[in-house]
């Protein structure tokens, strides 16, 4: 896929990132009018969520019919030798967003093979645009970001992912080292927006021992374009199954990875 063909998809994904935050808004202001769905412990899926990837995934398609689909609410199409991949989540935090909370987002990535192409994830409530497209930069609004300067654990505040696919003395290993280690938390329920904030500086690093790739690839993105180092998430079956999760400056990935252990 050549520079230009690249270009075209990440124009029309930050159009089209926007008009689907404004669907997702416009749900969450009603949200007490909601049909929830569980998909298991923690786990849900609002009707928001499943008309927002809907309006997504048709849109993609009307413009380009030969791109793969990927996303949380409707699951895999024609994934296998595609030649790109949309990789989506229609409301990244939906527990925040059925709770009233504004730690929510809508992710999109694109990804050529391994290669993380694009990636874009918004927070209509704070009109927040992250974007990225590989080998430009990232951008908040329009607006160069940076990761975080720090040198170590102890000069900021480190996202802590939780799912209930892992046990959680997994998660209170990690917690406990970095305590231990002189270090902070912070956990807000939403992937893709705490890897945002590593993006830009707001947060140290990140780190969860197993994330969907829906919710992180177009943060991921966003963090290599912002001068981060992340793992290599979509190593093995990551794309399909997901996979544990570091990212950080470069200076300090390491001893934020060590956070796992042996």
């Amino acid at each position: 896929m050549n520079e230009q063909e690249i270009n075209e998809r990440f124009d029309f994904g930050m159009t089209l990132i926007r008009a689907a935050g404004s669907v997702a808004a416009n749900y969450f202001k009603n949200i007490s009018a909601l049909t929830i769905e569980s998909k298991g412990p923690q786990d849900m899926m609002s009707e928001a969520d499943l008309n927002t990837e809907i309006l997504i995934r048709d849109r993609l398609k009307a413009r380009f019919p030969d791109d793969a689909f990927f996303g949380e609410e409707t699951g895999a199409s024609s994934v296998t030798d595609a030649k790109g991949i949309w990789v989506v989540d229609p409301i990244d935090g939906t527990q925040p967003f059925v709770s009233g909370l504004p730690d929510w987002c809508i992710s999109i990535a694109f990804i050529v093979g391994r290669s993380m192409e694009i990636g874009l994830v918004y927070n209509p409530i704070h009109n927040e645009l992250f974007a990225a497209r590989k080998g430009c930069g990232a951008t908040l609004n329009d607006k160069p970001i940076y990761v975080h300067p720090g040198k170590s654990i102890k000069d900021g505040v480190v996202a802590v992912g939780y799912s209930m696919r892992v046990p959680p003395e997994a998660t209170l290993t990690i917690l406990r080292r970095l305590l231990e280690g002189g270090g902070k938390f912070h956990r807000n329920g939403s992937a893709a927006l705490s890897l945002c904030y590593v993006a830009c500086g707001r947060l140290l690093g990140y780190i969860e021992p197993h994330v969907n790739s829906w919710d992180c690839l177009g943060a991921l993105t966003i963090i290599s374009e912002a001068g981060g180092q992340i793992n290599n998430f979509l190593a093995g079956e990551g794309l399909l199954h997901g996979n544990r999760i570091v990212a950080a400056p470069p200076a300090i990935f390491s001893e934020i990875e060590g956070l796992f252990g042996s």
